[in-house]
């Protein structure tokens, strides 16, 4: 368990503030939230790499807020790999073994471990300099576990790769958080890697958590506009509440609940909205007729702007569904979305 409570760090332009946060146990955690949101300041101060202002950081009940970084049984794994080139990849793994005390046996079994799970029994004799960006990616993640850290930092260490290898890196880390004891605690600004990865989180933004938990909890409920931005809600609208109904723009959405407040926003996810040509004959609650203004191609799917009135909806469907409703800027269409799809905060 990585229980940090009343973090704060000031550096020079920028500081976290407050920062509270509980991680289980072998958990794999992601740490998201836009370029300069903090993300890599909060993982070198739990490392130890920056000084911290205020707070306490404990690891399996153990206070190690005050302990220099050799100390804090913590590895870090940055974007950059900070590889050593006159070393080959063999002894860049076990590199940390010179200052920590593991079993001989141990550490060769490890070893092992390591360099199957990450298909890098080819590549020991090599200098890491002829490495591509993946492999010495791979490199840095076993060197990381070489020593058996309680906990492994990763720093946005897919940024880098090229996309067709990101996929088998992204399964490789998978199966080594099952076959580890380390709780994982990995940064990115990309929601679909900590989807691929994670099953908690927590979304920083201006040095400060705006919402942590289960990841499919924050990914369907945020508590707020940025974070529900942050995630790809993309339908996010003010709206007054009066009891199961959301006001927005002369609009009445069914909500399925009461709202707990009498102003705020609805959101709703882009692959929850239907588009038709005729109205569904289903159980859907929220239907209206709109004008396509947009289609977007996003490569396997294509987002679909419709304006309802002044409000516009974003839609998220397959290609073929597209030629199939003959979709085209112009096109009228019903937009339909159950009123359990609608969050309100």
């Amino acid at each position: 368990m990585i229980v940090i409570e009343n973090l704060c760090v000031k550096l020079p332009g920028f500081s976290l503030s407050d920062i509270n946060l509980r991680i289980k146990k072998n958990d794999f955690f992601v740490l998201l939230g836009p370029s300069g949101a903090g993300k890599t300041v909060l993982l070198e101060a739990i490392a130890g790499l920056v000084k911290t202002a205020a707070g306490t950081i404990r690891v399996n009940d153990r206070d190690i807020s005050r302990l220099a970084p050799e100390k804090r049984g913590i590895g870090i794994v940055y974007q950059d790999c900070c590889l050593f080139p006159h070393l080959n990849v063999r002894e860049n793994i076990e590199y940390g073994l010179s200052y920590h005390k593991i079993e001989a046996a141990r550490a060769a079994e490890l070893f092992g471990v390591l360099v199957d799970k990450l298909g890098l029994g080819r590549l020991l004799d090599r200098k890491t300099i002829s490495l591509s960006g993946g492999e010495r990616q791979r490199v840095a993640i076993a060197r990381a576990l070489m020593i058996e850290p309680a906990v492994v930092l990763l720093d946005e260490p897919l940024s880098a790769i090229d996309p067709q290898f990101r996929a088998e890196l992204q399964h490789q880390m998978k199966r080594l958080h099952h076959s580890t004891r380390t709780t994982f605690i990995m940064v990115t600004h990309n929601f679909s890697e900590a989807l691929s990865l994670a099953t908690s989180a927590a979304i920083i933004n201006g040095g400060r958590i705006e919402q942590q938990g289960d990841l499919m909890e924050i990914f369907k409920r945020p508590c707020s506009r940025f974070v529900a931005d942050f995630v790809g809600m993309k339908n996010v609208f003010q709206a007054a509440f009066e009891k199961s109904l959301a006001r927005v723009n002369g609009i009445s959405v069914h909500t399925g609940a009461e709202a707990s407040s009498r102003k705020g926003y609805i959101a709703i996810r882009p692959e929850d909205i239907v588009l038709s040509v005729t109205r569904l004959d289903s159980s859907i609650r929220n239907s209206f007729m709109g004008t396509v203004d947009s289609v977007i191609d996003k490569g396997f799917t294509c987002e679909v702007c419709v304006s309802v009135g002044d409000t516009v909806f974003n839609s998220l469907i397959t290609r073929s569904a597209l030629v199939d409703l003959g979709i085209e800027p112009g096109r009228e269409l019903f937009v339909s979305f159950k009123a359990t799809a609608v969050h309100s905060f």
